[in-house]
Formats: C-alpha cells, structure tokens, sequence
C-alpha cells in the first residue's frame, strides 16, 4: 500500500494544516442540512451523509427507530457517482441524479417520499420519478419539486395546506402537480411552502401562524398559493416558522416569527409583512430552524438569531437580533440544519458549527456542540485530520481514512530535519473512522504525522 501522510503543528494559534500527500481529493459543491443529519455533494457526483440515521435518513441500510438510535460522526459515502443535487429535511432526505431522476429515503409517515406508500420508513435510496426532475427541497415532512418544463410537485404532510392543493389534512404519498409552468425556484420550511415564478413574483402556502408567508395576516392555514411579492425576487429560504428573500439589487428581507431574532431587524418582534434587513450586496441566504444565515458579494458569512449550539460561530453561545459576522471572506455556499450550519469555501472545503448531538458535524467526536467552524472536508487531501483540544489538556486527532486500515501517529519537535517518535498505532474503524489522543507540549513545537502503515 502507498503510505499517505498528513502533518499538522499545535503551535500557540492552534492548529495549522502544514501539508497532506495525497491525491484523491475532490472538492465539495452542494450541501444540505437536516433536523440532525447532513448531506453533502462532492464534485466527482458521490453523495456523502453523516449525523442521525434512526430512519435511514442516510440511505446506507441501516436504522433504528427506537432507542439507542444508529448515528455516524464521520462522513461516510452514500453513492459514488451520478448524483446532482440534494435536500434534507427533518428525518428524510431527497436526492437527483444525472439523468434527472429524483430518490429518497428516510422516513415516510406521511408520505414525504412519495413513493406511493405511508410505508413507516426505507433506509436505501428509493427512486420516486424516472425523469425530467431539476430542482429539489424538504420540509419538516414534506417535499417539493420542479420539473423540467416549470411545473412544480408535491407530496407529504399537508395539514396546513402547505402542499397548495386547495386541502388542508390529506397528505400525499405520490407527487401531486400545483403549477403547470413557470416555476423557478422552491423552499420547504417545517410547515409552509414558497415558491417564485418566471416573472420574479413571490408565492407561498402552508401554515402562516407567525406571519412566514408575508401576506399581511395570522392565518392557521393558507391552503392554495398566495402571492406575496409582485416581481423582483431572485432566491427564497424557508426556516421553521420564518421565511427569507432576496431581491434583484441584493437587498434581503424576512417575515414571520422573530423569537430569537432570526429575522435579524433589531427586535423580537414577529412581522406578517415582508421587512428589509439589508439594503444591497447580499448574494445568498439559508433558513435554518430559529436561525438565518445569508453571504455578501465579498464572501462574508453572516448569521441571525438563535445560537444556542454555536451555529452562529464566533465562539459565543448567545442568540442574537442584529446580522453577526461568522466569516469574514471566502465562503460561497451556505445551509442551515436544525442547529448546525454548514458552509463551502473558494476552495471547495467543507466547514461546519453548531450542534452535533448525533454526529450530524461529521467531526468523529460525539460532544455536544461547537461554537468555532469546524473544517470537515478540505480540498487539499482525502485523509483530513481534524483537530480538537480537550478541555485536559489533551489534543485529539480524528481521521477518515480506509477502513481497516492502520494508521500510525507520529510527533517531532522539529521539521529542520524531523525526528518522528513513534505515539501509537491502530486500526480504522469499519467506517474509516480513527481518533487519536496526545497530550502536547506546551512549551515547544508539536508537529504531528498521521501514517498508514503495513
């Protein structure tokens, strides 16, 4: 076997990836965050899950619907190649391949999958249309759809009416069609729906409690499509109970509940009309389940409201009102979970904060939540190592690499030459999953190698 090899240094700034030989990297271009799971698309076409599988949300064959639940704190490959795009809602996820088919798989009480059952859950990926599918997403549980010709289709959960279909408490287990054409772009929140036409004009159904629908009232169930904004919009988001929109000048707005600030005006206070947070330079937005998170031409992440797990980063743990900074540059996609954020960078690597009850960071640990990004993936080696320091003192260095594999960890004080010292060795997990514990030393360089051995 070809040794591969990463090193690191724990220096006074944390931790620094100094290099990694190896060449089997593929850069990570889409991404989706779940209740307590998380997708992401690397450019190669596979599709990579990781977090909370107790419905086989993640599609790998396996699931436990009661307790102790079956979760994985590392990435773990779903399908190699093929795959296009993705949607994860609460405890389901969608995906479409090359040939425009659109799959699923997790849970399906209420027919979210639309394959043609109430079957309670399926943990493999099971297709739902053949072809012409261009454009997905998932709510709490229920989905929407595009069509190649701009029709927009529907199935789960309707007891709000968030399916558009006129009815409020009959869910669909096949996909439903609401718009015959000239639909564009599509968001699931936990209970309501939005949609934009061709002409830039803002619809939505579904619950509309909180105002998230935007039309001016307090409605339990708005059951056909309303529209909310005439023209000029570009992007929507649907969070729990608010929504977010962007205009053609770059100016974001939001409505609905505003408990912890999510809507990011100021205030606590709930709005049923669209409001303006930003008057220009916002390219993109994300909706999680309390929270917001939107980019700026520069490549500054930004981020409002609930931040209770640290999904807003920035190493505090306080919701906040106002748009707070999380990265300053460099960032070009974002998704927003239940607690946890994802984010891509320039580089085509994946970042992650927030909670990770479940492993949905994909991080190999299994505490509680961070408050700091977290880098997941890098563009720059398939064996990354992630580096986390224990409140002992201790550093802990998690690896995804080759299952069954040994992996030996080295340390020098110097790479002026370097002298390895041996630490241990052990195998890889069948995942692929390893984690080393070290105590380094504070008062010199710590260079770190992490090796697959014979």
């Amino acid at each position: 076997m070809k040794t591969k090899q990463n090193l690191i240094q724990l220096g006074l700034l944390g931790a620094v990836l100094l290099s990694a030989l190896t060449s089997e990297a593929q850069p990570v271009i889409k991404i989706a965050g779940g209740g307590n799971h998380s997708l992401f698309l690397k450019s190669d076409g596979s599709l990579w899950a990781m977090g909370l599988d107790n419905y086989g949300q993640l599609g790998d064959g396996t699931n436990n619907t009661t307790y102790p639940y079956i979760w994985f704190n590392f990435p773990k490959q779903i399908l190699t190649s093929n795959v296009t795009a993705l949607a994860a809602g609460f405890e389901h996820s969608l995906f479409l391949k090359n040939d425009g088919s659109l799959w699923g798989m997790g849970r399906n009480l209420d027919g979210q999958l639309g394959i043609g059952s109430y079957l309670y859950c399926t943990n493999r990926p099971a297709q739902i249309v053949s072809s012409n599918v261009t454009t997905i997403a998932a709510g709490w549980d229920h989905s929407l759809f595009l069509k190649i010709d701009g029709s927009l289709w529907v199935m789960g959960n309707n007891s709000y009416g968030q399916l558009g279909d006129g009815t409020d408490y009959n869910s669909r287990n096949i996909p439903e069609q609401i718009e015959g054409s000239n639909v564009t772009a599509i968001a699931a929140g936990e209970s309501h729906s939005l949609f934009l036409m061709n002409d830039g004009s803002l619809w939505g159904m579904g619950y509309d409690r909180f105002g998230q629908l935007g039309n001016g009232a307090y409605t339990y169930a708005v059951i056909q499509p309303q529209q909310i904004v005439a023209s000029n919009v570009t992007a929507i988001a649907a969070g729990r109970n608010h929504s977010l929109f962007l205009k053609s000048d770059g100016s974001l707005w939001a409505m609905g509940t505003n408990y912890y600030g999510q809507l990011g005006d100021g205030t606590f206070n709930m709005t049923n009309r669209p409001e303006q947070i930003m008057a220009a330079n916002v390219t993109a937005i994300a909706a999680g389940q309390d929270y917001s998170l939107f980019l700026k031409s520069d490549g500054s992440l930004w981020g409002m409201g609930d931040n209770t797990y640290g999904q807003l980063g920035g190493g505090a743990q306080n919701s906040t009102n106002r748009p707070k900074l999380i990265v300053s540059g460099g960032v070009t996609t974002i998704s927003a979970g239940g607690g946890h954020c994802l984010f891509i960078t320039n580089n085509g690597s994946l970042w992650v904060t927030g909670l990770n009850n479940n492993g949905q960071l994909g991080d190999g640990t299994s505490n509680f939540s961070t408050n700091h990004p977290e880098l997941i993936v890098s563009n720059t080696n398939f064996n990354n190592i992630f580096v986390r320091l224990l409140n002992s003192g201790d550093l802990s260095l998690s690896l995804f690499g080759f299952a069954g594999t040994n992996y030996a960890l080295d340390r020098s004080f110097s790479l002026s030459p370097p002298a390895w010292i041996p630490q241990a060795t052990n195998p890889a997990n069948s995942f692929g999953a390893l984690i080393f514990t070290n105590t380094p030393n504070p008062a010199m360089n710590n260079f770190w190698r992490i090796r697959s051995v014979p």
